[in-house]
């Protein structure tokens, strides 16, 4: 009897829990249903509306459909909606001749979470907007540096008066974990070609070395030279005055920035309100007609009737050889469809790629080449082109780049990882090799290389880095020995980019597609930024993926454990930021043979 108890006990456990994960299942897709944007209306805009760009909003490199809103069902993370800054800067320009649109807000929060190169492209079209005659106002309860070097492209700058302005520099933070590699017993051996080629220098240094700290703060400058630049000459502001008021910490309270001529006016909601109104000529708030700029750029309609068709083929991620990321098994194929694809014209290569393994690179990169041979290819650098992000770019027609882009990094390492010591002192395992040859083991995750092994590596990193000059010399019609005064592994923003002759030309993706088009109708390049839209049709590889794709593929992550199992013994865990610890399990974990790596130093996270 007790077992015909336990037994249906069990049995009705597992009907009540089979019925509840239907019901979650079948409600998350229900919700998934509902809340995509694939079925969503094309939206009507009324007569008189305001073009709201709101800078909390993210915008990407493309229009993703994704959850407007949380959906509340327990641990599952939904893939956010974002605006592509292509559909973005398009919208923006429709808007400019839509007798519909009125004038443009700019909201900030001080959430802002797009990326530097986009809010470089996003800014240059509001800039363009200014030509409709169209008043263009900023409001902002908390600007942060990229939401306001946004606003200062407005007319009228507005700041609630109980608000604050926070304009403190640029600056980006590095981590270095040896100590804490060597206190787990975990041993990291570098081999690389440049004496700028910073990538895994955080594995074997406690501190940054003197030449990585040039490169930086010397990208550093450059960046905040153009945004510092823009600000003063959009406010009307001594360049030197404002850096001197920014290191004196003169900038925060809406007083201060007023002061400063940062801002117009300080105001209350109501305040705000009723300019509002008065610019647009009604007489309350329940009579503005507001449309976001996502929702916007919904009304656009691509032209299908232009003579030249333009693919853009997005390259975005770490480069891999297979997987998640920038695959160069899957990224072959994109390409040879664009190849074979008569009615593609010309090819805009959209790079937004630190680098990665070098291998892939080099097998994306001989794609391309066939590509080039049979259609015109122009290169577009989003935020990164570095490395072997550079390497598939460096033998495009043209290449484009915004003045934040990092790029460069043209270098070589390899990186061998063994955690012998840390298992053998804190968890008590130890390892012994065998082989039939003396270096049978070598890349062993639980023993270091000895000095055969390392040079052995360094002769394949020497000739990877060679291969890499010899491409850049040749796309660039460069010598090598120029090639090599420049590369080192350093790392160049767009600006000096162009300076030192690894880019051709400032500008951002509309810019690449247009000077494609004029390729592809055999016009004259120099007048490419004032051909008509009707002129050319765009496609884009490859498609994007569903919200079911972006779900299923958040699932399938895999880290390894070993590192973590010994951190986690030693009770290490709590002393680490845990974003800190998985990004540096997730690199050690791509380590585990060594093999070259064309790669940018870090995945910079900039405070602005």
């Amino acid at each position: 009897m007790k077992f015909w108890k336990a037994f249906l006990a069990a049995l009705l456990g597992c009907l009540v829990a089979m019925i509840l994960n239907l019901f979650l299942f079948f409600m998350f897709i229900g919700a998934l249903m509902s809340a995509g944007g694939s079925t969503e209306n094309i939206p009507s805009v009324s007569n008189n509306s305001i073009l709201k760009i709101d800078l909390s909003q993210t915008i990407g490199e493309r229009t993703q459909e994704g959850m407007s809103a949380d959906l509340g069902i327990p641990f599952m993370s939904m893939p956010q909606a974002s605006l592509g800054i292509y559909d973005a800067i398009k919208a923006i320009e429709k808007a400019a001749s839509d007798s519909k649109i009125s004038m443009m807000l700019i909201t900030d929060k001080g959430l802002s979470s797009s990326g530097m190169t986009h809010l470089e492209e996003l800014r240059d079209a509001i800039s363009k907007f200014h030509d409709s005659g169209k008043p263009i106002v900023a409001y902002g309860m908390n600007y942060s540096l990229g939401g306001y070097y946004i606003a200062s492209a407005a007319d009228k700058i507005y700041i609630h008066n109980e608000g604050m302005l926070s304009i403190k520099g640029l600056g980006a933070s590095m981590m270095f974990y040896k100590d804490l590699l060597d206190k787990v017993g975990v041993d990291v051996q570098l081999i690389r070609h440049g004496k700028f080629k910073a990538a895994a220098e955080q594995f074997i240094k406690n501190d940054i070395s003197p030449e990585n700290r040039q490169q930086n703060m010397e990208m550093l400058n450059s960046i905040w030279g153009d945004w510092s630049e823009q600000i003063c000459k959009s406010r009307n502001i001594d360049l030197a005055t404002f850096n001197q008021a920014i290191d004196e910490l003169k900038i925060g309270t809406p007083e201060s920035a007023k002061e400063l001529n940062l801002v117009d006016e300080t105001v209350n909601t109501d305040e705000y309100t009723e300019k509002i109104c008065s610019l647009v000529g009604v007489e309350d708030e329940q009579q503005l007609s507001v449309i976001t700029l996502d929702k916007y750029a919904k009304t656009l309609t691509p032209s299908l009737k232009g003579k030249a068709k333009v693919a853009v083929l997005y390259a975005e991620g770490e480069i891999v050889m297979s997987g998640s990321g920038l695959a160069a098994n899957k990224f072959a194929s994109q390409v040879n469809k664009i190849r074979k694809d008569e009615t593609i014209d010309a090819v805009v290569l959209r790079v937004n790629s630190p680098g990665g393994d070098a291998q892939a690179a080099e097998l994306m990169r001989e794609a391309l080449q066939k590509l080039s041979a049979a259609k015109p290819v122009i290169c577009s650098f989003s935020e990164y082109a570095a490395s072997g992000g550079y390497w598939i770019s460096a033998q495009a027609k043209h290449i484009f780049s915004d003045k934040t882009t990092l790029t460069g990094s043209i270098g070589v390492f390899s990186l061998a990882v063994n955690y012998g010591k840390g298992l053998k002192e804190h968890l008590k395992v130890n390892s012994v090799q065998l082989g039939t040859h003396k270096h049978a083991t070598m890349g062993d995750m639980s023993r270091q290389m000895d000095q055969e092994e390392v040079a052995y590596n360094q002769k394949f990193v020497e000739q990877i880095y060679t291969k890499f000059m010899n491409i850049v010399s040749d796309g660039r019609n460069m010598s090598v020995a120029d090639v090599d005064s420049i590369a080192q592994g350093r790392v160049w923003t767009g600006t000096q980019g162009l300076e030192v002759g690894i880019v051709d030309e400032i500008g951002g993706i509309e810019d690449a597609i247009k000077y494609a088009a004029c390729l592809a109708l055999g016009e004259d390049v120099s007048g490419y930024r004032n051909l008509d839209d009707s002129q050319y049709k765009v496609a884009e590889f490859p498609k994007t993926k569903t919200q079911m794709e972006l779900i299923m593929e958040s699932f399938s992550g895999k880290e390894d454990a070993s590192l973590r199992k010994v951190i986690e013994v030693l009770g290490l865990e709590k002393t680490v930021n845990a974003q800190e610890l998985d990004n540096l399990i997730r690199e050690l974990n791509g380590s585990k043979k060594a093999k070259a790596y064309a790669r940018i130093p870090y995945a910079y996270q900039f405070n602005y």
